[in-house]
């Protein structure tokens, strides 16, 4: 059906926009009128734009990276380092512009060579007395790789950062990127948080903030559940990241012929801001913009999720992502507004996918009915050790798996591990498990003359490391090799991501291997590919059960 003006407005009143922590809304209030100072000026090979409340901030004409950021008189882009860019800087070959028209002004940078022959266009959009920079990246489908906005401050000033990605003074211990510093590991992989969680967050001292907008994450990949990094401090700066894409454990291709954002930049106090409407940046003409007039969105009812897990409904295309929150009682959700085009409707029941179908989205359109119901079966077990919920959150070290390095002397123990149903707990089974850390791992059960039987093992895992799949023996009888599961092909398990490709091992286990009493099940990693420590193969655990 056609979509009224109020339809449309309580659809958006509905949609959080993907990383914003307020409501989306169909109009912008408009800038403060006639900022003093409001405007830009050329000269000495940049541009400097005032934004008429207190901050400046200057573009380099040659390459587009921003190389000062002034607050109020206090410099904010530190001395001796990168200027803050796009990807990895678009070199000597960008063309930049700037514009000013009324109460906003427009940076523009391009390239038409990226990772080969893509265009990328990347904009900076000020509005008149506001302390934002508000931002987008167009890219085309002729190129692709690695896309980020990362923002150089100066430590001095802005000190308090995420403790686990602060790596100064460090000692790097793996791939360059993850250090010791004292007794602890840290990264810039370890200040990641879910897409779905990723509200403003910054860096605050001398009573400045400065505060990355995550925006629309409609462009980017991997799904609600997707890690990245946010930011890093080094003996010079501190880093502030928004990776639009990147390939660190990336489930999915990235999305091209498409506009990343809109995403921002927010200068001013140590509280954190909520995150501005953003929407007015569609009418200004930005490559790749689709307005809300040409969306359509997405209605219906969820239902079959395990009691008490949380539930999400997904939407994914090549060009697009989304996800909602039904509501807790009825089931019942509105997506966010969409981009015209088929999706898969996913059903999460936590981060663990129990049902998908499809779904058309019609600009104009709230398409209707559009019910999901999980199929995911969970039958009555012998015993079953944790949850089936995409994660393997309630293992041990399940809390410490995104913030540390698995090596860290605050992680417990990995074993080998022995578990015995009946009297050991979720914590005493081991998140992730490697072949050359802690196999294998046991399970100990006792069983009656009545309970001999044919009998099923399940294994589900969340990501996996080399190749690295369980075998199992139960007693004397061992399972066949299982072929590897599909799985990125980068670093995991050591970079604070638990999440890939779940996927389900299922095993026929014949009576003959059982006997009355006690009884052991021991899980092996293998792999056909090599590797030491933490680097050699591995997987991270969702459930295990046997029925």
């Amino acid at each position: 059906m056609a979509l009224s003006r109020r339809s449309v407005l309580a659809a958006s009143a509905a949609l959080v926009p993907l990383g914003s922590a307020g409501a989306a809304v169909l109009t912008a209030a408009g800038p403060a009128r006639a900022a003093a100072g409001f405007g830009y000026t050329s000269g000495g090979g940049y541009y400097t734009v005032n934004t008429g409340a207190g901050l400046t901030f200057r573009i380099s004409q040659s390459n587009g990276d921003m190389t000062s950021l002034n607050y109020n008189d206090t410099e904010l882009q530190p001395s001796g380092t990168k200027g803050s860019h796009v990807e990895s800087g678009l070199g000597g070959s960008a063309t930049v512009t700037a514009a000013q028209t009324g109460d906003y002004i427009i940076v523009t940078e391009s390239v038409t060579n990226w990772y080969g022959s893509g265009t990328l266009v990347h904009y900076f959009v000020v509005a008149s007395g506001r302390n934002t920079i508000y931002m987008a990246t167009y890219v085309d489908s002729a190129g692709g790789g690695e896309l980020r906005w990362i923002q150089y401050l100066n430590r001095s000033v802005l000190s308090t950062i995420n403790t686990s990605s602060d790596i100064s003074g460090g000692t790097a211990i793996e791939s360059s990127d993850i250090y010791q510093v004292g007794s602890q590991t840290r990264s810039k992989y370890y200040s990641n948080r879910r897409a779905l969680e990723l509200t403003p967050r910054g860096v605050t001292g001398g009573g400045i903030g400065v505060h990355m907008v995550y925006g629309n994450r409609e462009s980017s990949a991997g799904g609600p559940f997707f890690r990245d990094i946010e930011q890093q401090g080094t003996d010079s700066s501190i880093e502030l990241y928004n990776y639009l894409y990147s390939a660190h454990n990336q489930t999915e291709n990235q999305r091209l012929g498409v506009l990343y954002g809109p995403y921002a930049l927010m200068v001013g106090g140590t509280s954190t801001p909520s995150a501005p409407d953003m929407s007015f940046l569609y009418g200004l003409g930005l490559r790749g913009a689709v307005a809300d007039s040409g969306r359509g969105y997405v209605r219906g009812k969820a239902s079959g999720a395990a009691s008490g897990s949380a539930v999400l409904v997904g939407f994914a295309n090549d060009t697009a992502q989304y996800w909602c929150t039904p509501d807790a009682s009825t089931g019942n959700f509105s997506s966010p507004m969409m981009k015209p085009g088929t999706y898969t409707q996913t059903l999460y029941q936590d981060e663990l996918a129990v049902a998908t179908r499809t779904v058309t989205v019609s600009a104009g359109t709230a398409t209707t009915g559009q019910n999901i119901t999980s199929t995911w079966t969970t039958p009555a077990a012998l015993f079953r050790i944790g949850e089936w919920n995409g994660t393997p959150a309630s293992f041990g070290n399940g809390s410490r798996l995104t913030s540390m390095h698995p090596s860290d002397a605050r992680m417990s123990s990995w074993g080998p591990t022995t578990y015995t149903v009946g009297s050991s707990s979720a914590a005493d089974f081991p998140a992730y498990q490697w072949k050359d850390v802690n196999n294998p791992t046991k399970v100990v059960f006792t069983l009656t003359s009545a309970q001999i039987a044919a009998r099923t093992v399940r294994i589900g895992i969340t990501a996996a490391y080399a190749g690295g799949r369980p075998r199992i023996t139960v007693n004397d009888w061992t399972s066949s090799a299982r072929g590897a599961s599909g799985q990125p092909s980068s670093r995991s398990l050591t970079i604070g991501t638990y999440r890939g490709n779940n996927t389900l091992f299922s095993y026929s286990v014949p009576a003959g291997a059982f006997v009355v009493g006690t009884n052991t099940l021991t899980i092996n990693v293998i792999s056909g590919s090599s590797g030491s420590a933490y680097l050699s193969p591995g997987m991270s655990y969702d459930c295990v059960e046997m029925y």
